[in-house]
């Protein structure tokens, strides 16, 4: 059933507003403005916190273009308590964070300025989010014909007659409707509507057409003539006439004093409404020790066919020809037994070069309807000069019969290329000897991968495998559930206890598993006023288990239990305080002989999803979505992300395949909420895919991540348990932000995967990218935004909630994803959101630590140089350093410019070594190169171990000497802070008397001498020739190290 889009906005509230009536009050009233159609709430006189509750319908004409349009909300000062409508604040919400209903939640808008000078501040409450209700009207759409055919034409049909009297119900009152169309505001344009009817009845055939749009106006909420679109264009002259109408409904919308710009958008809306089916199509734009040599990435630019097209959805990979052949259905077979009339088991062959493939059997009909299309690669078919389909009878126990066949050349077979319509199937006359009759529809065309049918057609260098086709996969919406396990009453405790309880809360949503802490009291109204936070994933089938314990004894006693739906639990997006329910406690989990359970106490909760938090269901430093979970947060996107998989090249073999290697591998992308699978070409060391796929992002600091994996799922579909899980090839990981806008990245990345044997590299990946943003300045202010919604800064997350929250929202996600059909099976998906990125590892610490030296070597090469200037092992600069010095202590305001642009310098200069091509997965970095291999088997070594004991000594020794070394550092670097703290604290006299006196002495120096002298003696001393140095230590270090410290006094 057809169905019109509409669009709730419920205003609120609003908070704090600006005072405006010269009273210290205002009357405000919300004006809404969306897509040309304008309503207002009632005005509430003087109050700066109104409370409206009003409840506002907008029609979306394109509900495609939703994401694109924007709502308006204007707060005006009522001018009837003024001399002028002042206004108090806006706000605007961009069509992209407008949810479905039953997913709105209260949102306080800050109220944004209209111009640098307004004096705005407030916020604005609302509830936005749209229904998609069924269109009733086609019945009503009925009347003005049924008008027309009793004086026309009335015997000319049997079944209109009964068509007909419905709409001769339907006439009488329709007049009515228009005043009932709009009860308050629109009851006047319901007045004009009526005579614009009354023109288009002189006409024949045009009433059908100009009766429903002169319907419109007093409908306005729900349009009858949207679902028709090719009525729209003839209904345009006769909707003109009613467009005056609308003035009126503004004056009726502008009895509470609206602003004098109220009027001329009105007028704009009945022209919008029948131009939607003319827009339709605009809507739919395209979407603008070891040799690491071959570790290395290649540039690709400059070889990929149509790079320079940019007009093309796929204008990032090389365009594949196809033979696609449609096979439609059949009519008039004949039957198996000419005697019986027994009908067929139909199915159809095809036959083209050395590929030869079979429909489904239709079985026992002589009018199959098979509806399969199959796509042959063009290059394995050039040697083929026909394209043969048979059509055959299915038996068990004999030979196929044959029903006949048709037969095309390939040379003439027409080519198509989207946006060009899809090939319409013709009947084709069945051929050949024998019992030959019938006739095929098909359809035969060339097309490449863009063709919209590619994608559920049988492959011919896919296998035809539903786990070899292209996928695209959603990961579940997550939410944090905050589950406040306030306090317990009327809690039943044994007669003969003896010990004092020890009650806590465990409370349980699916695997996850939480607990408060204990209470030890002997009272039955416990108080435990703690935070349970889980991940909870739409749809909500779950159910919320609180179990209330006594642990006083071995075994837990459970006191009470209560279950919760998920799906009556509250939504926020904010801090907003949610109200506490009671829930009423069981004795036991289940109930005997459907008995009621006794009352046991009740149970006080503050249960809500919190949508203001962003669930972290990826490693940290590879995340790829940093949005909060509730879409009403979301910003507009910054930009399109597209990756173009074209192949790989020089795969190791995988499996084994009658007696030799081969490689059946997919490749599978993530990047936000979207997962993407290519389709596994099968048998193949150097598979060319030639796919292309698009992201939205929202934040260029974010990665996208790719992985290639070998499909065991081919031919072991029956037993999914028993397959073999697919492996790894190879993963690339792309930082948005590395990425210049607008260009096309072309590279051949490594594929490396670290075995137990060390790193090995499997093949290469080909890739091309491309970052596109319409705006760089909106790009630019991301930076300057945090990084995670604002939930995060005002009521933070503990780094071991972190942990576990992430590791809970992994396994949901691989749990969702292997349901679907293909699956996305868990070791893929864990695989690409690197969950195993936490676990120890004694190469991946080495590689840390050489991380941290890197980042110190620049302060290690500055101090370096200093020496070297002290040494004056280089007399001219250190002449030119000395230069510098004077200048700058006589002029210090030239200090920090001298910095800031000594920084432009270095980093200007640095452009021209700037990085050409996108970084990638280093082994150098990752310290793969130089691991030890007991180092790698301790790496791939699970929790718990496998290992034998003494394996396990010889490690747990070799880790206890790396502590012992760490231990050390963090030891000398704990004995200088208190050497420092020990200079004013007494410990040691003599020392703090010394350094006492010194202090003072200073303080008189400077007193008397003028800073940039004893600043110019300084930095001589400092600098001073090393003919005038000594080779011992200088006093004020020794003195420094005499100092004493507190690891004396450590046992």
């Amino acid at each position: 059933m057809a169905t019109c889009r509409k669009l709730i906005v419920e205003v609120v509230d609003a908070h704090n507003l600006m005072p405006k009536d010269g009273a210290g009050t205002s009357s405000p009233y919300v004006l809404v403005d969306f897509d040309g159609q304008r309503k207002r709430t009632k005005t509430k006189h003087r109050d700066l916190n109104p409370v409206w509750n009003d409840k506002l319908e907008f029609l979306m004409n394109d509900p495609k273009t939703m994401a694109a349009e924007e709502l308006e909300a204007h707060v005006y000062n009522d001018k009837r308590t003024g001399r002028r409508s002042h206004f108090l604040g806006m706000v605007k919400v961009n069509g992209s964070e407008f949810v479905k209903k039953g997913e709105e939640a209260l949102i306080y808008y800050p109220l944004q300025k209209r111009s640098l000078f307004s004096l705005i501040k407030g916020e604005l409450g609302m509830r936005i989010y749209y229904v998609d209700e069924p269109v009733e009207p086609p019945a009503e759409a009925a009347p003005p014909p049924a008008e027309a055919p009793p004086a026309d034409a009335p015997p000319a049909e049997g079944a209109p007659p009964a068509e007909a009297a419905p709409p001769a119900e339907a006439s009488p009152p329709a007049e009515a409707p228009p005043a009932e169309g709009a009860p308050p505001a629109e009851a006047p344009p319901a007045e004009g509507a009526p005579p614009a009817e009354t023109p288009p009845a002189a006409e024949g055939a045009a009433p059908a057409e100009a009766a429903p749009p002169a319907e419109a106006p007093p409908a306005e909420p729900a349009p009858p003539a949207e679902p028709p679109p090719a009525e729209a264009a003839p209904a345009a002259p006769a909707e003109a006439p009613p467009a005056e109408a609308p003035p009126a409904e503004a004056a009726s919308a502008g009895e509470a004093p609206p602003p004098p710009a109220e009027t001329p958008p009105i007028e704009e809306v009945k022209p919008a409404e029948g131009s939607p089916p003319a827009e339709a199509n605009p809507s739919v734009a395209p979407t603008p020790a070891v040799n690491t040599a071959e570790y290395h990435m290649r540039d690709l630019s400059g070889t990929l066919p149509g790079s320079n097209e940019t007009n093309s959805a796929y204008n990032l990979v090389e365009k594949i020809q196809y033979l696609f052949v449609r096979i439609v259905k059949a009519r008039a077979l004949p039957p198996r037994d000419s005697t019986t009339g027994a009908p067929a088991d139909p199915y159809v062959k095809i036959r083209v070069g050395g590929e030869a493939v079979k429909t489904r059997t239709s079985p026992k009909t002589g009018y199959p309807d098979w509806e399969q299309v199959f796509a042959f690669s063009k290059e394995k078919l050039q040697s083929a000069p026909t394209l043969e389909i048979s059509v055959w009878d299915e038996d068990t126990g004999t030979r196929d019969d044959f029903l006949g066949g048709v037969c095309f050349d390939l040379s003439e077979v027409p080519m198509r290329v989207p946006p060009d319509s899809p090939l319409a199937p013709q009947w084709y006359r069945l051929e050949g000897d024998g019992r030959v009759k019938g006739d095929i529809m098909l359809a035969v065309w060339i097309g490449t991968q863009a063709d919209e049918a590619f994608a559920e057609a049988w492959q011919s260098d896919a296998g035809g495998v539903i786990h070899t086709r292209a996928k695209v996969y959603l990961s579940p919406k997550l939410w944090y559930l905050r589950v406040n396990v306030i306090e317990a009453t009327d809690l039943q405790f044994p007669v003969d206890k003896i010990r004092i309880p020890e009650q806590r809360v465990r409370v349980q949503l699916g695997f996850q598993v939480l607990r408060t802490k204990s209470i030890t009291n002997r009272t039955s109204n416990p108080f435990w006023n703690e935070d349970l936070i889980f991940v909870a994933a739409e749809p909500f089938e779950e159910l919320l288990v609180l179990i209330i314990e006594d642990r006083s004894n071995k075994t837990p006693e459970i006191l009470g239990h209560a279950t919760v739906p998920l799906a009556s639990i509250e939504r926020r997006v904010d801090h907003r305080m949610v109200s506490p329910r009671w829930f009423n406690l069981d004795k036991a989990q289940g109930s005997e002989n459907n008995e009621t359970p006794a009352y046991h106490g009740r149970i006080h909760l503050r249960l809500c999803f919190d949508g203001g938090y962003h669930v972290m269901d990826e490693a940290a430093h590879c995340s790829s979505d940093l949005r909060p979970t509730a879409r009403q947060l979301w910003k507009p996107s910054l930009g399109v992300l597209e990756l173009g998989i074209l192949g790989a090249q020089n795969l190791l073999p995988m499996k084994t395949k009658g007696g030799r290697g081969a490689t059946d591998a997919y490749c599978v992308a993530k990047y936000g909420q979207k997962w993407v699978r290519t389709r596994t070409i099968t048998d193949s060391f150097n598979p060319r895919w030639n796919e292309q796929y698009t992201w939205q992002v929202h934040d260029p600091c974010t990665v996208l991540t790719l992985g290639v994996f070998d499909n065991w799922h081919i031919f072991n579909t029956v037993d999914e348990k028993a397959a073999k899980p697919d492996h790894r090839i190879g993963k690339v990981r792309i930082r948005i932000s590395t990425l210049e806008s607008n260009k096309i990245y072309t590279n051949s990345y490594p594929l490396l995967v670290l075995l137990p044997s060390g790193v090995k590299k499997m093949g290469e990946i080909e890739l091309a990218v491309r970052f596109t943003c319409p705006s760089l300045l909106d790009v630019l202010q991301v930076y300057t935004q945090p990084l995670l919604p604002k939930m995060h800064y005002l009521y933070p997350l503990s780094v071991n909630q972190q942990d576990i929250l992430r590791n809970s929202a992994m396994t949901i996600v691989a749990l969702r994803l292997s349901r679907s059909e293909p699956p996305l099976r868990q070791e893929v998906v864990k695989y690409m959101m690197d969950t195993d990125s936490n676990m120890w590892s004694m190469r991946r610490s080495k590689a840390n630590w050489f991380r941290i030296m890197s980042v110190l070597s620049g302060l290690f090469n500055v101090a370096n140089w200093i020496e070297d200037i002290c040494r004056w092992k280089n007399p001219v600069t250190t002449v030119l350093v000395h230069l510098l010095f004077f200048i700058l202590v006589w002029y210090p305001e030239l200090i920090v410019p001298t910095l800031f642009f000594y920084l432009f310098l270095i980093g200007s200069w640095y452009y021209r070594f700037r990085p050409r091509m996108p970084p990638h997965m280093d082994i150098r970095i990752s310290q793969a190169d130089t691991v030890e291999l007991d180092e790698l088997d301790e790496e791939f070594d699970p929790i718990p171990s496998t290992k034998p004991p003494e394996v396990v000594r010889v490690r747990y020794d070799r880790l206890r000497s790396l502590a012992a070394r760490m231990q050390t550092v963090l030891g000398d670097f704990a004995t200088q802070g208190e050497r420092i703290q020990a200079l004013l604290s007494w410990r040691d006299p003599r020392a703090t008397g010394i350094f006492i006196a010194v202090c003072f002495m200073i303080s008189l120096i400077l007193y008397v001498v003028p800073f940039k002298v004893v600043s110019v003696l300084l930095g001589l001393f400092f600098l001073r020739h090393p003919r005038f140095r000594e080779p011992m230590p200088p006093s004020y270090l020794n003195f420094f190290r005499r100092l004493p410290a507190l690891s004396d006094r450590i046992m």
